[in-house]
């Protein structure tokens, strides 16, 4: 399953970037601890910090490895984004639409 991560750093994790702490390395070995790839980091000027986007085996591996993280207390926002097989959301969608019957 592929992933993008947005994330922003803690106050207290900045004095770890400034004394050269190596955060792609350490990224890297995170998502491999859980069966998964990183395909690219970027640090980022505006809402976000970091951008990563990564593969995971399954969505527990993905959300776990993000618990960590917030568990941490090392970023103060988190966004895991998961791509989507539109194909098969829109087969559901056109199931559903047929059968929903909207309020009013």
């Amino acid at each position: 399953m592929k992933v993008t991560i947005l994330a922003n750093y803690a106050p207290n994790a900045y004095k770890g970037l400034i004394q050269g702490s190596d955060r792609e390395a350490a990224i890297k070995t995170l998502f491999e601890s859980v069966g998964g790839k990183v395909s690219g980091v970027m640090f980022t000027r505006g809402i976000y910090d970091i951008v990563v986007n990564a593969e995971v085996p399954d969505q527990a591996a993905g959300m776990g490895l993000a618990l960590a993280v917030r568990a941490s207390g090392s970023v103060t926002d988190l966004v895991v984004l998961e791509e989507l097989d539109m194909k098969a959301v829109l087969a559901v969608a056109n199931k559903a639409a047929k059968v929903y019957k909207p309020a009013g």
